[in-house]
């Protein structure tokens, strides 16, 4: 839909212009529906079809296209392979040291920004225009649309809160995912088809193009990238080298970037400032940083026109493609270098989450004047911008980022028992995470997590029930069935096996809820037989004493009757031992 230009209309001016739907650009087989239509519209998913081999024909020496899935409904997923050194397959790219950036458009189909500026800045790159030799240096692989059944759900109002196109794709999959928290759980067609082109190609650096929703203010794009707060060391020289080089590119052609996320602490009030993160690994930014390569997160502002919003993504991708045409042999080098390192994590304490640290400091944000007065029909105190206004915003800024989880890496690695090894195995795999089968293990002694407080979701989250648990992992002999899964913490993606692995992180299979049967009591004992366990078991001086000082400690187990039961219930032979037992082990020995 379009919206009056306001302000944007001020920034549209400040930007180089997008090329003019001229005769020329407007019959040129490479030229978009947007590019027709002045950036007005966007096509639909046949145009990427027809552009992929389009592109192919008419740089043969250049460009590949190529099919990496299939989704639900069907339909092709489409990449684009650039490069001038004929680096067209994974093992070419490998074999000439090439670093590869994956460039992403549409994950939330209805921010389609990226796949419009993607052709645009592709066939400018391929005529000289635009980071001109950079696909001498690197291997640009280009997903237009990620979320192609979203894309194809198209109308109007899919974006209520965006400036354009007239019509645009859905936020989810047809199955309702929203990919982009889908990364470690991997649950969609459509993302287990993008981490098999991630393991083929192992992309150096890989680039989420988005448009962000929320409150209306003058900068017009943010760029957040890891590791830059999280992750290996020498990797976040590269992080940061990148996004510092990539924002400044950007406020030479008239935007106003941010290095954050401008979303407010509290709700939508202006005046709570901002608050940096390292987003979990369900987001691709907060994912590519565990594998030891370079996330990037590319929001533009959905209140921009899509003319502004298309250029400003070309933008983005140009500079990319010329810091990593310069940086990249350098980068690829600290990558490998983090590979190494990871697998040397044995004992070390690995942050799995990240949290602000309650010192701030004061921005200046290039804000609207608002105002913020009780609404006569939500009944809520509401904020309304004056786009005529602007004005800088004097807010405080939380980012100074600290571990608030850190979990020593286990000596040896997990052991998952057979009884789980099969689909865990599958998702190790979907990770590219080692793994072998080991033979039967008896009075194993490893580490293993018993949970002293399990909280389950009320509500669904992506299909699943999330649990939280608190605990802690303590030496125990376990019998290690025959079949069961060694998964060594040696190796370049052990923090990403810990985030899997570790029950206590935010995006762990446990929190996910993919082990929630091991929390789920099954065996009871009746009250009668109870009654009659109990009074036995008062026998002995120890269990009495014990019992006597628990009631006179808690009252409210005194008060609570079948508390009192299951005080002696959990000491008896028919307690299940494996109740709250996290179903994977952590082993100092390699078996």
């Amino acid at each position: 839909m379009i919206r009056p230009l306001h302000a944007a209309v001020l920034l549209a001016l400040a930007l180089p212009a997008l090329p003019a739907a001229s005769a020329s650009v407007a019959s040129s087989d490479l030229a978009t529906v947007s590019e027709q239509s002045g950036f007005v519209r966007t096509g639909r998913y046949e145009e990427v079809i027809a552009l992929c081999d389009r592109f192919a024909k008419a740089y043969p020496k250049a460009v590949r296209c190529i099919e990496f899935g299939t989704t639900p409904e069907g339909r092709p997923m489409k990449a684009l392979v650039a490069s001038t050194r004929g680096a067209f397959t994974p093992d070419q790219a490998r074999r000439q040291n090439l670093p590869v950036v994956l460039i992403q458009g549409g994950i939330h189909a209805g921010e389609i920004d990226g796949k419009d500026a993607g052709f645009l800045a592709l066939r400018e790159v391929l005529e000289g225009k635009a980071a001109a030799g950079s696909l001498d240096k690197l291997v640009w692989v280009f997903v237009p649309v990620f979320n192609v059944d979203g894309h194809e759900r198209f109308g109007a109002w899919n974006r209520p809160n965006q400036r354009g196109p007239v019509e645009m794709g859905w936020r989810v999959t047809a199955q309702n995912y929203n990919l982009n928290r889908d990364y470690v759980k991997a649950d969609a067609p459509e993302m287990q088809a993008m981490l098999r082109l991630v393991q083929q190609w192992d992309p150096l650096a890989y680039v989420d193009l988005h448009a962000t929703d929320g409150a209306q203010f003058e900068h017009d794009i943010s760029v957040q990238v890891e590791p830059v707060h999280a992750g290996d060391e020498g990797l976040r020289v590269a992080g940061r080298t990148l996004r510092d080089g990539v924002l400044a590119d950007l406020a030479k052609q008239g935007s106003l970037p941010l290095p954050y996320y401008p979303s407010f602490v509290v709700g939508d009030d202006p005046s709570s400032g901002f608050e940096d993160s390292v987003a979990p690994p369900r987001f691709s930014h907060g994912y590519f940083l565990l594998r030891n390569r370079i996330g990037m997160l590319v929001e533009t502002h959905s209140w921009k026109e899509y003319p502004v919003r298309v250029k400003i993504t070309r933008n983005t991708i140009v500079a990319t493609l010329d810091q990593i045409a310069a940086h990249g042999a350098d980068w690829l080098k600290a990558a490998q270098q983090a590979d190494a390192a990871a697998a040397k994590l044995a004992g070390q304490p690995v942050p799995l989450e990240w949290a602000a640290s309650k010192q701030s400091h004061p921005v200046e944000f290039r804000g609207y004047e608002y105002t913020r007065t009780p609404s006569d029909v939500s009944g809520a105190l509401m904020t309304r911008y004056d786009e005529t206004r602007p004005q800088i915003w004097k807010v405080p800024m939380r980012d100074d980022l600290h571990p608030s989880l850190s979990i020593p890496a286990p000596g040896a690695g997990y052991l998952v028992p057979a009884a789980y090894a099969g689909w865990v195995g599958e998702k190790l795999k979907q990770h590219g995470i080692e793994f072998r089968r080991v033979p039967a293990l008896a009075k194993e002694n490893v580490e293993a997590f018993r949970a002293t407080r399990t909280r389950f979701g009320a509500q669904p989250v992506e299909t699943h029930q999330r649990l939280t648990v608190e605990g802690a992992w303590a030496p125990e002999a376990r019998d290690v069935p025959a079949g069961s899964l060694f998964v060594p913490i040696a190796q370049p993606r052990a923090r990403l096996l810990m985030a899997l692995l570790e029950p206590q992180g935010p995006d762990s299979l446990a929190a996910w809820g993919e082990f929630n049967s091991a929390f789920e009591r099954k065996e009871y004992m009746e009250d009668y037989v109870a009654e009659d366990v109990a009074r036995k078991m008062l026998q002995d001086p120890a269990v009495k004493a014990a019992f006597d000082q628990k009631l006179k400690d808690d009252p409210e187990f005194a008060r609570n009757p079948a508390a009192r039961l299951e005080f002696f219930y959990r000491r008896h032979p028919a307690w299940d031992e494996r109740f709250n037992l996290y179903p994977v082990y952590r082993t100092s020995r390699v078996p």
